[in-house]
């Protein structure tokens, strides 16, 4: 039998063959990174154009896992090679660790606010419907303020139109979950649900793409899918009778505007891009489906890449320009599930959005960002041999003996929690189950976690954003989250920053004037 040693040593060879662990592969890796860091220009041109993706629940772990996913550990994503990178404080006004809507507030209406509120201030505490109507409480979105400059704005979601990320483009309510009226409780009849304000207000009403999925918030009677584990609990059902899309169908021919609203693949895909200024698309009663579960033919869901382009060449029609807000809120859904490589697969399916959007704009006059709204307690343990499978078992605990994965949750739903109590002639103690024993590349393979909630929850460290194109060096080192909409007005020059733009050229007139007064001096 061959010593231990030798064996290591030949595991080690196995893993990692075809793998450089040369000295000139490390050197010519960071030589590569160095001149491409030296090659950085500022670009002080105005953001005509504005793109923000945000990877619900996208943390550095998930990052990371999806690039050791795509191509392994020495691999980048298409966003990682952007030349500008920050870090984003993710707690919330009252809130150590935040939620999507207080997270997607801070980002697009530029204030901290409490968890679980959309669009309102800190003074707006979770459920007080008086509170949210106080013209004060209600800070302008960033989809509010493009409209105002004579832009074009839009959103698209894998999640429902009204779910708590895309809220706060369009909507100022006490409550997240106050997505139709079936979830409105006694006492706030007189605030509007997310779904009333999407069609019926400003900035919603003007919006010029909205797609995603949630059509039971917008259609009373619309029945939930018995079997689809993404109409979670937090879903309500429209019941005043309404059907909000025909309100917006009508909205839209009463102005005169060119819309369509379409509601499959072969109907976007047939969009007269011409002729249609106004998009609308709800594609589930829900969620949309996971990636893996995508029905791709012509009566399917699409891909957010396919709902990104449609939704670039809507809005580039315009030009004074558009800001367009992207969500891939399926990474946070199996996040929450602790299903760990569909969350991942989530994640890759928005680097390919993120690189067409890049392949369709120009980032002269383009500015590209790329963040998340908050981590998720996914942790990458253990000491796996570069180039093993990501999703697969790290090794054996010293401890109990027993095998654990790579990928790893601090918390979980009871599916995750998989410990039962042993005894023997030790005492008494619990054990976890052998994960060897699963198949842990299913994509519904919930992920072992520390500890047993109704379901995962979020993290709360910093999350990463990536800019690239017009000032997007003003995200360089570790920002307030709702220092984007700041950072992202001042570079489209709209907003409170809309003169920046005039002063500036003002300055740099009067400098050229005065160089040549001085020169015709000397």
């Amino acid at each position: 039998m061959l010593p231990r040693s030798v064996l290591v040593l030949c595991v080690a060879f196995v893993c990692t063959r075809g793998l450089r662990t040369d000295k000139q592969y490390w050197l010519n890796l960071a030589k590569n990174e160095l001149n491409e860091a030296l090659e950085v220009k500022l670009n002080y041109n105005t953001a005509k154009n504005v793109i923000l993706f945000v990877g619900d629940g996208m943390g550095p772990n998930t990052v990371t896992a999806t690039r050791i996913y795509k191509g392994g550990e020495s691999h980048r994503l298409v966003y990682e090679k952007f030349p500008h990178v920050g870090l984003l404080k993710t707690y919330a006004a009252n809130k150590m660790v935040p939620d999507s809507a207080c997270t997607a507030t801070a980002m697009f209406c530029g204030i901290k606010s409490n968890k679980d509120t959309v669009g309102v201030d800190a003074s707006v505490k979770p459920f007080d419907c008086n509170a949210s109507l106080k013209t004060e409480a209600r800070p302008q979105s960033l989809a509010a303020v493009a409209l105002n400059a004579g832009k074009s704005a839009g959103f698209v979601t894998t999640a429902r139109v009204t779910h708590a990320t895309p809220g706060p483009m369009y909507a100022h309510t006490a409550s997240r979950y106050w997505e139709c009226d079936g979830a409105m409780p006694p006492g706030a009849e007189s605030c509007k649900d997310t779904a009333r304000q999407l069609v019926e207000d400003f900035p919603g009403r003007d919006l010029h793409v909205v797609m995603g999925g949630g059509k039971q918030s917008l259609v009373t009677n619309v029945t939930k899918t018995p079997d689809d584990p993404l109409d979670d609990l937090w879903g309500c059902l429209r019941k005043d009778g309404r059907n909000l899309i025909q309100d917006y169908k009508d909205d839209k021919s009463r102005r005169g505007l060119n819309y369509r609203v379409v509601t499959d693949n072969e109907e976007l895909k047939n969009l007269n891009i011409e002729n249609t200024d106004y998009l609308f698309g709800v594609f589930a009663n829900s969620h949309l489906s996971f990636e893996d579960k995508r029905n791709k033919g012509p009566k399917g869901m699409p891909s957010l890449s396919d709902m990104v382009a449609a939704a670039i060449k809507v809005l580039r029609k315009n030009e004074n320009g558009y800001f367009l807000m992207v969500e891939g809120a399926s990474i946070d859904l199996a996040h929450h599930n602790n299903w760990a490589k569909r969350a991942i697969i989530e994640s890759a399916a928005m680097e390919e959005a993120v690189e067409l959007a890049a392949n369709m704009t120009d980032e002269a006059d383009t500015l590209l960002i790329v963040t998340s709204d908050h981590q998720t307690t996914l942790s990458i343990n253990g000491y796996p041999n570069r180039g093993s499978n990501i999703f697969d078992i790290a090794g054996t605990s010293e401890h109990d003996g027993i095998n654990y994965t790579t990928l790893f949750y601090a918390s979980g739903g009871p599916e995750s929690h998989q410990y039962y109590v042993n005894t023997d002639k030790n005492g008494t103690k619990a054990l976890r189950r052998d994960p060897s024993k699963d198949d842990v590349q299913n994509y519904e393979y919930s992920y072992q976690s520390g500890i047993a909630l109704f379901e995962g929850v979020h993290g709360g460290g910093e999350v990463a954003i990536y800019a690239r194109g017009p000032y997007s060096h003003l995200f360089h080192n570790v920002h307030e989250q709702h220092y984007v909409f700041h950072a992202i007005s001042y570079a489209a020059k709209i907003g409170e920053y809309a003169k920046n733009g005039s002063q500036n050229t003002k300055f740099i007139f009067n400098l050229l004037y005065i160089s040549l007064v001085c020169h015709i001096i000397l």
